[in-house]
């Protein structure tokens, strides 16, 4: 392995640069650039996220605490003093930048654009220009990308999600509504009532989460709020995170299969949302890549396989890297597993209602439960409740898990859950959780993005939302249309195919795989909860076996 740039530079700060954009606003930003002379690439970000705000990082980050650590953004006294200039830009109506805030829109991305090539021309910058960070500013990278500014030479959209509809506001069709409404109203609230910059009156100001709510189908208002990936043609280096359940991992999956770049790399990594950023290991693949885009160092990167993945075991400890050359992996078994409920008087102390097997029952059979997932307060939609206690209430639905394994069995890729179902209503929300259970029974949970627990990965799915693109729907990922609502009729038995987000898992010998499927959110939601539907009073059946044979598409990968 080549080793990218090393430390030589001194740190210079210009802070509160204006940056005019085509309409005449002036964004605020900082720059954090080599002391002296010279001219060198310059690494971008643009957010709501305040560039003056200081994070300070937890005591296990393998980056130093420093006064010019920003949430999500790179560290300036690692990168300046490689040949790298940092520039910070409070989006339109944010921070200390004027206008009216909306985050993810086309109006940000072209804000982005203009900053980019402000940027290429300034005295210090060779010309050549980066996009990175995390999250929110890996989102807005897609976005921009779109629309192919000239100086933009590479990016790394670490954890991003792509497809504003999708990958944030709706599962499946369901509203993220936990994590959608209190992200927005949080950072509302960090520029209302935190300290105030009156540079940007009308922060957060903007119908944006009615208009999230609202637009309840993808039928064209979220075109300029997803990456269209025949124009993405820039090299870039995707990073998600198995952990990244509801928000940061299928965008970077899609942009790998799907973008036009000829020169794309994929990694996946496992743990919270910031750590693996930080980590000494990401920070060289970050600089190889970045050094031999932007200044045309042979690092060797772009010889090596273009899919590096951190292959999980369970329990979060002592995983190791492996690359790949291509995604999903060309030797994947995909194994159905096939539903069916057992006896009552046959299920096991777990309180599973059915098991997963290889082999296709012949008999029909049907599992029958409650469509609402009641609460302590019963049937109460109109109570805020109803919704704040998501991903915490009892166990709900119906629940199926294999035998215990013989052997450690790796399941690494895309899932696809295809049901045969009905309902006494006119809809069904349908939750779906993979879980990794031990031989004593209990779950073996992983460290989810916000440190919290969370299970091997999810789906979701409501039923009206069934409709899949036929152009980019494929076996092992559907691709829903989301651009109508197929109403069920009572009684009604209908195919719905339930896409998975991708997962990487080594269940190990004596372990079970289970599966929940419930009406609500289930175990290790939190924060990527759901406001499911409130019409859901009745009940909801599982079909199995004959003619409505569901099944559990799953990625086996051979130990060969």
């Amino acid at each position: 392995m080549k080793n990218g740039s090393q430390p030589k530079h001194d740190l210079a700060i210009d802070k509160d640069v204006e940056i005019t954009l085509r309409d005449g606003v002036r964004l605020k930003a900082d720059i954090f650039r080599p002391k002296g002379g010279g001219k060198f690439p310059a690494l971008i970000n643009i957010g709501a996220y305040q560039k003056d705000k200081l994070w300070v990082p937890p005591p296990d980050l393998e980056e130093a605490p420093n006064p010019y650590m920003n949430w999500e953004a790179v560290n300036p006294l690692w990168w300046v003093p490689r040949g790298y200039a940092a520039v910070r830009v409070d989006t339109r109506g944010s921070g200390k930048s004027p206008g009216m805030t909306d985050p993810f829109s086309l109006q940000e991305a072209l804000d982005f654009y203009d900053a980019i090539e402000w940027s290429a021309i300034q005295p210090w910058c060779s010309g050549n220009v980066a996009t990175i960070g995390i999250s929110y500013f890996a989102m807005t990278q897609w976005l921009v990308a779109n629309l192919q500014p000239p100086s933009l030479k590479a990016m790394i959209p670490w954890e991003g999600a792509a497809d504003m509809y999708r990958d944030f506001a709706y599962h499946g069709g369901i509203f993220c509504f936990g994590f959608v409404s209190n992200w927005y109203n949080n950072h509302m609230a960090h520029h209302l009532l935190g300290r105030r910059h009156q540079e940007s009156p009308d922060a957060f100001s903007k119908h944006w989460l009615w208009h999230y709510m609202r637009e309840s189908l993808d039928t064209g208002c979220y075109y300029g709020r997803q990456a269209q990936w025949d124009k993405i043609k820039v090299p870039f280096y995707s990073a998600g995170n198995w952990s990244g359940v509801g928000l940061h991992l299928r965008g970077n999956t899609e942009a790998f299969t799907r973008a036009a770049s000829q020169h794309k790399k994929l990694r996946i990594h496992a743990g919270t949302h910031y750590h693996p950023f930080y980590a000494e290991e990401a920070r060289r693949d970050q600089l190889r890549f970045l050094d031999h885009w932007l200044k045309g160092i042979d690092t060797g990167i772009m010889d090596e396989p273009p899919v590096k993945l951190l292959i999980r075991t369970g329990g979060g400890k002592n995983y190791q890297w492996r690359y790949e050359n291509e995604w999903p992996l060309a030797r994947t078994k995909w194994t159905k597993f096939y539903l069916q409920p057992i006896e009552q008087n046959a299920r096991s102390a777990e309180q599973v209602e059915g098991v997963l097997t290889t082999a296709a029952p012949k008999a029909h059979g049907a599992l029958t439960y409650s469509a609402s997932g009641m609460t302590k307060a019963g049937v109460a939609s109109a109570s805020w409740t109803s919704t704040a206690l998501a991903g915490s209430l009892p166990r709900m639905g119906v629940s199926f898990q294999t035998d215990p394994l013989r052997a450690d069995t790796e399941i690494t890729g895309p899932v696809n859950l295809v049901l045969w179902v009905s309902s006494s209503t006119e809809d069904m929300d349908i939750f779906a959780t993979i879980r990794n259970i031990d031989p004593d029974g209990r779950d073996v949970w992983e460290i989810g993005q916000q440190q919290q627990q969370v299970p091997v990965t999810k789906g979701w799915l409501r039923a009206s939302h069934r409709k899949l693109d036929p152009e980019l729907s494929l076996p092992y990922r559907p691709y829903h249309a989301h651009d109508e609502r197929l109403w069920l009729k009572p009684g009604e038995i209908a195919q719905v195919q339930v896409e998975i987000w991708p997962t990487c898992m080594v269940f190990r010998k004596g372990h079970r795989l289970r599966l929940d499927i419930q009406p609500k959110d289930g175990v290790g939601s939190a924060p990527y909860t759901h406001y499911s539907a409130d019409y859901n009073v009745g009940e909801n059946t599982i079909h199995t076996g004959g003619s409505a044979a569901s099944c559990l598409l799953l990625p086996a990968i051979p130990k060969s």
